[in-house]
């Protein structure tokens, strides 16, 4: 309770310096929304029983904000926000910033297509010969969903499975026209990773070691999950049964490093969003020229409503700014500013980046859990963060659930016992 007052008490004292949707620091303290954020991270790491989590703040090109909870593993190690994580589909920006790198280098052209760099790029479709390196970027290639996970079964390290994944696409077919319709597909990540790869003459985990984890300071960031269990990887949770906290192992193959398993800490996804938000730039060093940071960051295929996809982020306008009753304008009545952001769900851990280019602010979250039943359960937080950053109450949670994947086992064991019965039955017939 004492929390859940503490939470109430700096939400509204951020909502007294709400301008443009944004709070403003208080002189010579902390902004109060940062408090506002660590309090409700606990709330929640309590009453759903997270294991850990860790957050980082950014904004104008400084981290102004971390905090970290729970722990890492079972041996009760502390969660840091140096703790490298595995983040999913928060690699897909990572990968982008290493394409457009590429096309800087006047190695790869955007509207160029694949086979152009790939000649032995093939699908079961005839279409795919039309493929760009913007469809890619834009998920727009017409590869389904189900391309995009066929490879998530193994769990090969090899650093040679990159190339095997994208030659084991040649029996799938194309959904749609490529750069008609949005499509999410991590192979088409995987194609982009390969395309750096070879074009650069550099395996991909090199050249991300190389031209991303360092210049960004990203010094607990990965490739392998060899390196990222040397540098203290958090163990990854699931929820069993709806109740139960389990560590669990889960595959986390080479094959879709570049759209999926990369690793990093929260800290060091700060780093990237400060070049995110700085015209490509970390302290010293430019990663990106700002020209290509401002293509990155341009929606370029509609996914639904007003939501769309960048180059490798999903965008829309930020509704967490929203006034209380207000339907598309900040609490002072500007228009809500463009939010990019993505999400990483992998079976054990969470993930979500997210900024607002025109306030210079951004957000890293990474929590070492998932309950692949109900995954709004966790998605809610990220909003949440976002809804105190902006001045506003966190909203309730609304679940989700996947009935069958929550109590699959109560059907197996149902359908199980039945057959035993018909087996007990048509053993009495013969006896």
């Amino acid at each position: 309770m004492l929390n859940v007052l503490r939470l109430f008490a700096s939400v509204q004292a951020v909502g007294l310096f709400v301008g443009l949707g944004l709070p403003a620091p208080l002189p010579g303290g902390e902004d109060p929304a940062f408090q506002a954020v660590d309090n409700y991270l606990q709330e929640q790491l309590d009453s759903l029983g997270i294991p850990g989590a860790a957050v980082v703040i950014i904004r104008d090109g400084k981290q102004v904000h971390q905090g970290a909870f729970g722990r890492a593993d079972e041996s009760g190690r502390p969660m840091t926000a140096q703790t490298p994580v595995l983040l999913a589909s928060t690699s897909k920006p990572l990968t982008a910033i290493a394409v457009l790198q590429q096309v800087e280098a006047g190695r790869l052209n955007l509207d160029e297509p694949v086979q152009r760099y790939l000649p032995w790029f093939r699908l079961s479709d005839s279409r795919a010969s039309r493929i760009t390196v913007r469809h890619l970027l834009h998920q727009a290639s017409g590869l389904s969903s189900a391309d995009g996970t066929a490879w998530e079964a193994s769990d090969t390290q090899a650093p040679e499975a990159l190339e095997q994944g994208v030659r084991d696409l040649a029996g799938a077919s194309l959904e749609g026209e490529p750069g008609e319709a949005f499509g999410y597909s991590n192979a088409n990540f995987n194609i982009l990773g390969l395309l750096v790869q070879t074009v650069s003459g550099q395996p991909f985990g090199d050249y991300m070691r190389d031209h991303i984890f360092r210049p960004l300071a990203m010094d607990h960031s990965h490739t392998s999950r060899a390196s990222a269990e040397s540098d203290g990887l958090a163990r990854g949770y699931s929820l069993w049964f709806g109740s139960l906290w389990l560590q669990t192992g889960v595959p986390a193959p080479t094959t879709g490093m570049p759209s999926t398993t990369m690793y990093a800490s929260a800290e060091d996804l700060g780093h990237e969003l400060i070049a995110v938000t700085s015209g490509g730039r970390y302290a010293d060093r430019q990663v990106l020229r700002p020209e290509s940071v401002e293509a990155m960051r341009t929606p370029g295929v509609s996914v639904d409503g007003s939501k769309k996809y960048a180059m490798g982020w999903f965008t829309r306008p930020l509704s967490e700014a929203a006034a209380p009753a207000g339907a598309g304008t900040t609490p002072d009545g500007s228009r809500l500013p463009l939010l990019l952001e993505h999400q990483g769900e992998w079976g054990n851990t969470h993930t979500y980046t997210a900024v607002v280019p025109s306030s210079g602010l951004g957000v890293a979250l990474v929590i070492n859990a998932n309950d692949t039943s109900a995954p709004s359960r966790l998605k809610a937080l990220d909003s949440n963060i976002l809804r105190i950053l902006h001045g506003q109450d966190p909203a309730p949670t609304v679940v989700q659930e996947d009935w069958l994947q929550r109590s699959g086992w109560v059907v197996a064991a149902a359908l199980l016992l039945a057959e035993l019965g018909s087996l007990v039955l048509a053993l009495g017939r013969v006896s």
